[in-house]
C-alpha cells in the first residue's frame, strides 16, 4: 500500500489529505508540530477577542481523523532524505513514505531588526504567535506594530479589543497604498484613526530596546529617534515561505518551492502546496506565490488528484481576496491593482460615511469589465467572477448590479448611485434594473 506523507496540517495540507482519502485507499499521515489538529488559521484573532473557543476554530470534530484514516503525527520534520524517501523526526524517529507533500506554510518576515528576538516580541501566523500575545497581554500599557497590510490590523484590531493602546508604525505614507488604490487606502487610513489607534505613516522601525531582562521595553523610530515606551511589538511586514531549511536539500527553491502545473518539485514523488508553493508558470494576473486560505485549499484538491494517478493542472480562476479593516468589510475581484493604466478605467464611488465605496475597473477601448474592489458593501462571488469571465461589458454589469449585491434584506443598497455616478461621466442615461430574487441569480450563474 502506498504512503502519503504531508508536512503541514493547514488547509493545503488538510485538504490534500481528505481528496487522498475521497480518491485512493492509501496510507496518509500528517506531520505537524504546530496544534495536535486542523484549526482555521484566520479565525486566531477571534480567539484572543473572546468571540471563539480554540475548539470552535476546528473544522472536524478529533474523531474525523482515525474514522478516515488518516493518522495524525505531533512532531517536527529535521531532515528529509530524498534519495531513500525517509524523513528524520525531532523526536528521533523515522517515518518513509511513497509521495511527500510539503504544506509548510508561512513565516513572519524579520528583518534584522536589533532587538527583534527579545521576550514580547512576535508576529501573528500560527498558534504559538497566538500564545505570545497571550502571555505578554496582562497588564499591558501599550503595543507597537511594526508593518501594515491585513496582519498588522488584525494585530491592531485584537489589542484594541482589550483597551490596550496601539501604536502602529507603516512604512508608507498611506495605509496598505502598495495595493490598494488612493482612495480606498486613505479611507482605511481615516478608519484606523477613527478607532482610536496611533496610526504613523511614513516611518520605519529603527531598533526594539530592551528593558535589562531580555524583554522588549520600547521601539526607536528610525527616521525620527523617537523612543516609544511599549510591552509588546507586533512585527507584521508580511510573510515569507517556511523554505530555508531546506534551501540545501536539492530542492530547487526561489522564494520559494518551485512547482510545475500539477504542483510537482524538481524532485520525483515530492510536490509542494500552499503558501510555500511558487508556481513556475502562473496564470496571467495570478502571482506565483499567493498565501491565500482559498488557494491553499485548491492546491490541496489539485495535489491529490495528481497523485492518484488523474492528472489535473493547477487552476486558481480569477482573482479574489476578503479582510476585514476593523468594521469595515473588504472584497475584491478580478484586476484591481493599486495604481490602473492608462488601458484602464476606474469608476470610484465612496459613501459620505467615508466607510463604503465600489470601484469597478473596465477597459478604456472597449468597455469590458476587469475588476471590482468594494469596501462595506458585499457582492456575491460567483455573479463577479462570471462578469469578468464573460467579458460583459461595463454598462451591461452596472444595469443589472442590483443583482450581485449580497448584503442582508433590510441593509440599504447603494447600486443606483453607482450608476448615477457612470451616468454623470458618460453622458450616458442607464438605468438600474430591478433586483433579482435568488432564482434569477441562479439562472444568470447558469447561462
Amino acid at each position: 500500500m502506498k504512503h502519503s506523507v504531508i508536512i503541514g496540517n493547514g488547509i493545503a495540507g488538510t485538504t490534500a489529505a481528505r481528496w487522498l482519502r475521497k480518491l485512493s485507499d492509501q496510507k496518509i499521515t500528517i506531520i505537524s508540530s504546530e496544534t495536535d489538529h486542523f484549526f482555521s488559521r484566520t479565525a486566531l484573532m477571534y480567539i484572543y477577542m473572546g468571540h471563539m473557543r480554540f475548539e470552535d476554530t476546528k473544522p472536524y470534530e478529533d474523531w474525523f481523523w482515525d474514522k478516515n484514516r488518516i493518522d495524525l503525527v505531533n512532531d517536527h520534520v529535521n531532515s528529509i532524505d530524498y534519495a531513500k524517501k525517509t524523513l528524520g523526526l525531532a523526536s528521533g524517529s523515522t517515518i518513509q513514505y511513497d509521495n511527500l507533500i510539503l504544506a509548510l506554510g508561512s513565516k513572519s518576515n524579520m528583518f534584522g531588526w536589533p532587538g527583534q528576538d527579545l521576550d514580547g516580541v512576535g508576529g501573528l501566523y500560527n498558534f504559538q504567535d497566538l500564545e505570545n500575545m497571550e502571555k505578554f497581554s496582562p497588564g499591558l500599557e501599550r503595543a507597537v506594530i511594526c508593518g501594515g497590510g491585513l496582519i498588522g490590523i488584525e494585530m491592531a484590531e485584537m489589542f484594541h479589543s482589550r483597551n490596550i493602546p496601539v501604536t502602529m508604525l507603516v512604512r508608507e505614507s498611506s495605509y496598505w497604498s502598495n495595493v490598494l488604490p488612493p482612495e480606498e487606502s486613505q479611507m482605511i487610513s481615516d478608519h484606523i484613526n477613527k478607532n482610536h489607534i496611533d496610526l504613523r505613516l511614513g516611518v520605519n522601525l529603527g531598533e526594539i530596546t530592551d528593558d535589562g531582562s531580555g524583554k522588549a521595553k520600547s521601539v526607536i523610530v528610525k527616521e525620527t529617534g523617537e523612543e516609544i515606551p511599549c510591552g509588546y511589538v507586533g512585527l507584521t511586514a508580511g510573510v515569507s515561505p517556511n523554505v530555508d531549511w531546506l534551501k540545501e536539500t536539492g530542492l530547487e527553491i526561489e522564494r520559494g518551492i518551485m512547482v510545475d502545473d500539477n504542483l510537482a518539485t524538481n524532485i520525483p514523488d515530492v510536490y509542494a502546496i500552499g503558501d510555500c508553493a511558487q508556481l513556475r508558470t502562473p496564470n496571467p494576473g495570478r502571482r506565483n506565490i499567493e498565501a491565500i486560505w482559498y488557494t491553499g485549499r485548491m492546491m490541496g484538491e489539485t495535489v491529490a488528484y495528481n497523485i492518484t494517478g488523474k492528472k489535473v493542472d493547477y487552476d486558481p480562476g480569477i482573482w479574489f481576496n476578503s479582510a476585514k479593516f476593523i468594521d469595515i468589510e473588504y472584497q475584491v475581484y478580478g484586476d484591481m491593482p493599486a495604481q490602473h493604466d492608462e488601458a484602464t478605467e476606474s469608476l470610484f464611488w465612496k459613501h459620505a460615511d467615508n466607510e463604503k465605496s465600489v470601484r469597478i475597473n473596465y477597459d478604456k477601448a472597449s468597455g469590458v469589465i476587469k475588476g471590482f474592489n468594494l469596501f462595506g458593501i458585499r457582492y456575491r462571488h460567483e455573479v463577479c467572477e462570471k462578469w469578468i469571465k464573460d467579458g460583459n461589458h461595463v454598462e451591461n454589469v452596472l444595469q443589472n448590479l442590483g443583482m450581485a449585491n449580497f448584503d442582508p434584506e433590510f441593509y440599504k443598497q447603494y447600486e443606483g448611485d453607482v450608476v448615477k455616478l457612470y451616468n454623470q461621466k458618460s453622458g450616458k442615461n442607464l438605468t438600474l434594473k430591478k433586483k433579482r430574487g435568488l432564482r434569477d441569480v441562479l439562472s444568470f450563474l447558469r447561462s
